[in-house]
Order: C-alpha cells, then sequence, then structure tokens
C-alpha cells in the first residue's frame, strides 16, 4: 500500500483533539482527496453536512494558517500521486441485480478491489511491517466475526514460518493471550464493518503494552487504524443488506506480509519445513 501522506498522518495524529463536526469533516475529505483539492469551502461544508466555519476551524485545529493552505497540500498530495486514502470507485452490489451474470460481476468486482490495493501498493511501508514481525518476539493475530477465517488463514502461515504466533480466538481467553506481549511484541489486527468491539479493545490493550500494531481495515479512521503504527487499506466486496462478504483484497495484502516474511526468513523456513516434514512422515498427516 501506499505510504500514509503527511495529511493523513497529520489527522490521525489530532482527531482525537478534533470536536465532532471536525471529526466529520476530517473524514469527508480522507474519503474524498480528490474533490476536496479544488472544491471550495461551502462545497465541503455542504457535502460533510456542516458548517463553512466548521471547515475552516478544522485548518487552524490541524496546524494550517487557513482553509488555503490546508487545500494546498492536499493538491501537492494529489498531483505527487500520494492520495492513498481515495476511495475505489463504488462497486455495484451484484445481488440487487438479480440472476443474471451474477457471478461475473462479483468476480469483476473482486478484480476491482485487488486493482485498486496494487495501484495503492508501498513496497517500503510492506518491509517495514514484515521486518516488525521478522523482530518480534510474539505475534497476536486479532480478527474477530467476518475477519476471523482472514486471521486464522495468516496465523497459520506465519506459524509455518516462525515460532510464537497465536490465534485470539473468538469465544473467551482472548485477554490471556496478551501475558506475553511486550514492546518486543507485534500485533495483526483485522477489521472491517461492522467493526468488532472485542477486536479493537483487545488491539489497544496490547498497544497500551507497547506491541506495534499492523492493521488491515478499510479506512486510516477506523477505530483500529487510528490507534495503529502501520495501516494497509483495503475495500471488501460486502452486500450491506445481508453482509456476506468477500475478504479477497485483505486475503492478498496477509499474502503480501507472509510472503515477506518467507523471503525475509527464508534459511531459518526451510530447516522449520524440513523438519516439520519429518514429523508429518512420521505421524502419516497427508494422503499422498
Amino acid at each position: 500500500m501506499q505510504e500514509q501522506s503527511s495529511f493523513e498522518n497529520l489527522v490521525k495524529e489530532k482527531f482525537n483533539g478534533l470536536s465532532a463536526a471536525q471529526r466529520k469533516v476530517a473524514a469527508h475529505l480522507l474519503q474524498h482527496l480528490d474533490q476536496a483539492a479544488f472544491n471550495t469551502v461551502v462545497q465541503i461544508a455542504r457535502e460533510a453536512e456542516v458548517s463553512e466555519t466548521t471547515v475552516i476551524r478544522l485548518s487552524y485545529a490541524l496546524g494550517f494558517s487557513g482553509f488555503t493552505e490546508m487545500q494546498g497540500k492536499i493538491q501537492q498530495q494529489i498531483v505527487l500521486g500520494n492520495a492513498s486514502a481515495q476511495p475505489i470507485n463504488r462497486l455495484q452490489n451484484p445481488i440487487e441485480s438479480g440472476e443474471e451474470n451474477l457471478f461475473r460481476r462479483t468476480m469483476e468486482n473482486e478484480i476491482a478491489i485487488m486493482q485498486h490495493n496494487l495501484a495503492q501498493l508501498n513496497e517500503a511501508e510492506m518491509w517495514k511491517a514484515v521486518d516488525v514481525l521478522a523482530q518480534a518476539d510474539h505475534i497476536l493475530v486479532i480478527g474477530h466475526r467476518g475477519s476471523h477465517a482472514a486471521a486464522n488463514w495468516i496465523s497459520f502461515m506465519l506459524g509455518m514460518m516462525r515460532e510464537n504466533v497465536h490465534l485470539c480466538p473468538t469465544g473467551g481467553n482472548s485477554y490471556e493471550k496478551l501475558f506475553s506481549m511486550n514492546e518486543k511484541s507485534a500485533v495483526i489486527v483485522i477489521s472491517f464493518p461492522r467493526y468488532s468491539k472485542e477486536s479493537y479493545k483487545i488491539a489497544e490493550a496490547a498497544k497500551m503494552l507497547g506491541s506495534k500494531l499492523i492493521a488491515i481495515t478499510d479506512r486510516v479512521l477506523s477505530p483500529v487504524g487510528r490507534i495503529s503504527d502501520i495501516t494497509f487499506l483495503s475495500e471488501v466486496n460486502v452486500d450491506i443488506n445481508t453482509g456476506n462478504s468477500s475478504m479477497a483484497g485483505a486475503h492478498s495484502i496477509l499474502h503480501l506480509l507472509s510472503m515477506g516474511l518467507l523471503v525475509r526468513n527464508r534459511e531459518t523456513m526451510q530447516a522449520r519445513q524440513e523438519r516439520m516434514e519429518q514429523i508429518y512422515s512420521s505421524q502419516d498427516v497427508f494422503i499422498e
């Protein structure tokens, strides 16, 4: 994913100190940076459903001399192509259109999400996260409800590569997983709407213990996005009426992390795999 822009970082750092109305404007700007770069104060205020004064006060709260300077910063990001929070073109809901071409439309949505992830890819930020995982004494993976399958997959993959990888359970015994977490540890938290309160609370507790927090979520200002050290963004192919969703975009990001760790720990991984193959063979685990 692309490295978070200075404007995004600024909003994230100042967010807790903003008023409710200012937070509303900030969230609107991050979700529509390409439009905010050229819209007037009046247009932004109308679209965010706040007063014009609130938009101007937000610029002051973020440390700018006024709206013009804040918009200039946004324009600079747009020109440089660093506006990582620009939204993906609105996905069509295949279910609303009935059975005709249902599977094709669904797959096209998946491809659109993948292409958006590729456009935002920042390899430096990805390697930064990989190094955090490689150097951590313990890794805790958090993902509840619809995110649990993705959390289970990445914890399994990382567990094949190194020791001390723990999956946070979905029912009870969650906080006990924090026992070994400290400033040398790392957390991967996967959180998409509707955001799980339990996922957030456990991630927040690990953060308070000093652990590095890597979030895979849908926006910088999501609950876990606001407290994370490294944030990777992806859309999910979701039907808001039924909650039916595909985590393919999130899975692709997790796969990149696993591939990076594999390269970083190639020799250790090979030795570990050889040992595991001996166990598999002695216990007749697989059907050959």
